[in-house]
């Protein structure tokens, strides 16, 4: 009998739900696109969400979007990799958010959606400027990766020994946002030509780190014998050497100083 392909199973999961989207939204729903590593490749099964979009008529005030996302959720463990936004055609054309759709999922949208039902809108989305993206990349990190609970981690990994998926983003984010910055287009980079860039980069920390995060990410057991040490070693000085890049670039940019002093802190707390 022959394995079915991960990222094919994914695929059917997202086409399912955009059925799903479309039964409860109706004609308001113009169009639901594949996003992610499932539209640009590198699709990991222990890694990777499965990541729609929806193009509305509009964004209603109560959310009929968030009850049938859960409800997809319940449907199996692969369902609760489910990850959807949504915006309104207008503020799409217009380059704003009006709903739950960042400037990095927009720009995935305009370059590589793929889609899933409805009518094909994409040349009427507005790319993000690099600015958006540089801003919108610093305020992720700042809110998800340099709160006290993960710098904790850094000291004495739990978490991250636990779950693999936590273990692969944390490893792979800086590295992410290091190499989308050396891209002319202003496009984020995916996590395979990031890895090869950051590898190929002469003495950058935490390689081995890295190499491991690649190898959990295409399936590698992840084992707390072997990636404790990794993480000991290796988390902080990677984190370390992001932060001084990134908080350069938001100066030479002119990034708000609340932005560049968070960033300032938090290189600070690390060390």
């Amino acid at each position: 009998m022959t394995t079915p392909d991960p990222a094919d199973t994914a695929r059917a999961i997202a086409a399912e739900a955009a059925d799903a989207y479309r039964e409860a939204l109706g004609e308001r729903l113009i169009g639901a696109y594949l996003l992610g590593s499932l539209s640009y490749g590198g699709y990991s099964a222990a890694a990777s969400d499965i990541d729609v979009a929806l193009v509305l008529t509009d964004v209603p005030e109560s959310d009929e979007v968030a009850p049938v996302t859960a409800a997809l959720q319940e449907r199996s463990p692969l369902h609760r990799k489910l990850s959807v936004f949504w915006a309104s055609l207008p503020a799409l054309r217009e380059g704003r958010d009006d709903g739950r759709f960042p400037a990095l999922d927009r720009l995935q949208l305009a370059d590589h959606g793929v889609l899933l039902t409805g009518r094909d809108v994409l040349s009427e989305v507005a790319r993000p400027a690099a600015s958006e993206m540089l801003l919108e990349s610093a305020r992720f990190a700042i809110a998800v990766l340099a709160t006290d609970e993960v710098a904790a981690e850094f000291r004495e990994p739990r978490r991250l020994l636990a779950d693999k998926v936590w273990f692969t983003k944390a490893v792979l984010f800086p590295v992410r946002f290091l190499c989308s910055a050396t891209l002319p287009t202003g496009r984020a980079a995916n996590n395979d030509e990031a890895i090869e860039w950051y590898l190929s980069q002469p003495d950058t920390p935490a390689a081995s780190l890295v190499k491991l995060a690649e190898r959990v990410r295409a399936g590698h057991p992840l084992e707390a014998a072997e990636a404790r040490p990794e993480l000991l070693a290796g988390l902080v000085p990677l984190y370390r050497h992001y932060i001084e890049a990134e908080t350069k670039r938001l100066r030479d940019t002119g990034a708000p100083a609340d932005v560049v002093k968070a960033f300032e802190d938090w290189g600070d707390r690390l060390g």
